[in-house]
């Protein structure tokens, strides 16, 4: 079909709407898959080679070979981008979604037809305004982030550090919290201990008398965009550290935000109901944003502002909402 955007998959390109994979694949009977999601800024693919290093290092934990070289899946990557930037409008950015699971389950080959006995491997590209539309406001707003019942799972039982699609403790965070009044309304978690982690696809922030505080890298996914901001903060002479913080933390801090790949860096204003802060952007978060900016080149706050021109009125605007 013409017009589509392609996607790789176990070595073909083929159009979206033809990607497969086995209903006896791994990932499907056990969430068995790492994967990355990436952007760009300007078309050129951010922190590219970051993702690809914490993807293999979650493939070599979980022992799944790829049958590919980090060098392989690089430019794999580049060249599903190249397919689609054609027709890709002149103002998206590419949003690239790589999944690497063990392939079908062993005691399915031989008994089902062309059932193929190697890793499964995808890269997708999606414009980047498809994830990012209607979150211009929380920069405006400010997200109120929530702390549901559900706890984040501990390193010791399965390791939040490997980016992988067994997620279901996520989900049941965002449909705890999605319940909750208001707007604006994203989970952060705590663990078993009473010390924050991370939200559901965010890393966790706090500024207090001019730090940045993060919480340990123990039991979150340890950002591409977390690692960044260390090296935002160095540039701009602030000192950012691992802590462990607790919820009172929280409450007493003079800023929070959160960063994700999509949107790069979000001010968190309210905490459990209560303002944080001035309840506003806060000079620290906004100098690390603009600097941010600065580097990629692209203003990210117009930049996702620019993209709600062709956004349908009836679009969500929060990233999960539950029926």
């Amino acid at each position: 079909m013409e017009n589509q955007r392609q996607v790789f998959i176990n070595g073909s390109m083929v159009p979206e709407s033809e990607a497969r994979i086995s209903i006896y694949d791994s990932a499907l009977m056990f969430g068995d898959m790492v994967f990355e999601m990436t952007r760009s800024f300007n078309k050129k693919q951010f922190l590219l080679e970051m993702h690809i290093d914490r993807l293999f290092n979650g493939l070599k934990i979980l022992e799944i070979d790829a049958k590919l070289t980090k060098n392989d899946l690089i430019q794999i990557c580049h060249q599903v981008q190249a397919a689609n930037e054609p027709i890709f409008e002149a103002h998206d950015e590419h949003r690239l979604m790589i999944n690497v699971s063990r392939g079908p389950l062993g005691i399915y080959a031989n008994k089902v037809t062309n059932l193929h006995d190697n890793p499964t491997v995808i890269v997708a590209d999606f414009p980047l305004r498809w994830t990012v539309q209607g979150m211009d406001r929380f920069f405006d707003e400010g997200i109120h982030m929530i702390t549901p019942s559900q706890r984040s799972i501990p390193a010791h039982l399965m390791d939040p550090k490997i980016k992988n699609r067994s997620r279901l403790w996520y989900q049941m965070a965002n449909i705890q919290v999605s319940k909750h009044s208001g707007n604006n309304n994203w989970a952060l978690l705590i663990d078993d201990d009473g010390y924050v982690t991370e939200g559901t696809g965010c890393n966790f922030f706090i500024v207090k008398n001019q730090k940045i505080i993060t919480p340990k890298g123990h039991n979150v996914l340890r950002g591409t965009r977390r690692q960044y901001i260390f090296t935002l903060s160095a540039e701009l002479g602030i000192e950012c550290i691992e802590s462990d913080i607790e919820p009172y933390d929280i409450h007493d801090a003079d800023e929070a935000f959160v960063t994700g790949t999509p949107f790069c860096l979000m001010p968190v204003t309210k905490y459990q109901s209560l303002t944080i802060g001035s309840g506003k952007l806060g000079p620290i978060t906004s100098n690390l944003l603009l600097r941010w900016s600065e580097n990629v080149g692209i203003d990210i706050i117009e930049q996702i502002r620019s993209y709600n021109s062709e956004r349908k009125k009836d679009s969500i605007n929060s990233p999960y909402k539950f029926k």
